[in-house]
């Protein structure tokens, strides 16, 4: 994805609201040989962009000053109840330097897995991303995830999948985490204990008859009182 950046000459938190007023955002470009540099975005056209996944998880390619940088988002704070971006920061991206980043799981497959289909189970989807390590050019969009083998009573861990080549899990706290967990449904279903009658129904109904014409009765209108003469 493209994107155009232009730079930004003053800082500090003055400065930056006077240019969200203006619509623009305030960010920033790190990392590399260069220095970091300060820049400001098109609000509107950075509010579209971060709504699609390969803005999060793709090299992207930044215009500024004339000349095209490759960058990776690495941060993004929002308003905590407006739609407004308050800031932004990349890292420029080096060819021969290995990145971490996050990369989305996109599941498919598990509406034909034996745990669904036929044992009436449910798939809990625990990670929808992961984090990994490769070079640039390794960086992968996603990593699809075929799950039509599920199984009841049985979960999938990051060791069970295959990863593209060149790009190796990151273990952050857990060395081999679940990805997907399989529940199964309990249906709960209230048995109602019949109860017998001897004397084959006509009480109960007879019953129902007295509760009808009371409720009938305590619909009718209350009499007027006769007016004095």
């Amino acid at each position: 994805m493209k994107f155009v950046a232009f730079e930004r000459a003053k800082q500090g938190t003055g400065a930056s609201r006077r240019l969200r007023i203006t619509g623009r955002t305030p960010g920033i470009v790190y990392g590399g040989t260069g220095e970091p540099a300060l820049i400001e975005i098109d609000h509107n056209a950075l509010f579209h962009a971060i709504k699609k996944e390969a803005f999060h998880a793709s090299i992207l390619e930044m215009e500024l000053g004339g000349k095209e940088h490759k960058v990776l988002l690495r941060d993004l704070q929002m308003h905590p109840f407006k739609q407004q971006i308050l800031h932004i920061d990349f890292q420029r991206v080096e060819a021969k330097t290995r990145m971490t980043v996050k990369v989305p799981l996109h599941y498919s497959g598990e509406e034909n897995s034996p745990a669904i289909k036929t044992d009436n189970c449910l798939a809990n989807h625990v990670l929808t991303e992961l984090t990994v390590s490769c070079f640039p050019a390794d960086i992968p969009e996603s990593i699809d995830i075929d799950l039509s083998n599920l199984k009841k009573g049985s979960s999938l861990h990051v060791k069970d999948i295959t990863l593209p080549k060149r790009v190796k899990f990151v273990a952050k706290g857990q060395v081999n985490p679940v990805l997907v967990s399989v529940t199964a449904i309990v249906e709960e279903v209230e048995a109602v204990a019949p109860v017998a009658d001897a004397s084959g129904g006509k009480d109960a109904k007879a019953a129902a008859g007295k509760a009808a014409a009371a409720a009938k009765d305590a619909a009718k209108p209350a009499a007027k009182p006769a007016a004095k003469k």
